[in-house]
């Protein structure tokens, strides 16, 4: 993983970024922040840990994460967000609604951007409302 290197992003261009790239980010950060939920809650088997971590990162739970926190958001967070729902992935979600496929897909983009800017604080605070 030579090639693993964060610091080439340029930081201040992040929102430039096409939003299904920051979708792809963010799916996974968000995902590492629920495993890691779903763990230090006291759950040390694994399929059940997998069900527990299932429910945060499936779509309807993260458009509802997205509306809960819709109303704390910027203005540069909520244009992260409408690029990331007016985006068009061309997939077509199997287990989700396609209004809840969108709003996930925007949550996924501002926690990517988020990630990508190294704007860590932010991050972890809207990820605290996201998993309460």
């Amino acid at each position: 993983m030579s090639n693993f290197n964060l610091s080439n992003i340029d930081i201040n261009n992040v929102s430039l970024i096409n939003p299904l790239v920051l979708a792809y980010i963010g799916d996974s950060v968000f995902e590492v922040y629920v495993r890691t939920k779903v763990v230090n809650d006291g759950m040390l088997k694994t399929n059940k840990l997998h069900r527990l971590a299932t429910e945060h990162v499936k779509a309807k739970a993260q458009a509802e994460a997205l509306i809960r926190i819709s109303e704390n958001l910027t203005e540069e967070e909520l244009n992260i967000v409408r690029r990331g729902k007016n985006a068009n992935s061309n997939t077509i979600p199997k287990n989700a609604d396609v209004v809840d496929y969108k709003k996930a897909t925007a949550l996924e983009a501002l926690i990517g951007y988020l990630f990508l800017g190294k704007k860590n604080e932010r991050l972890e605070e809207l990820i605290k409302i996201f998993l309460s």
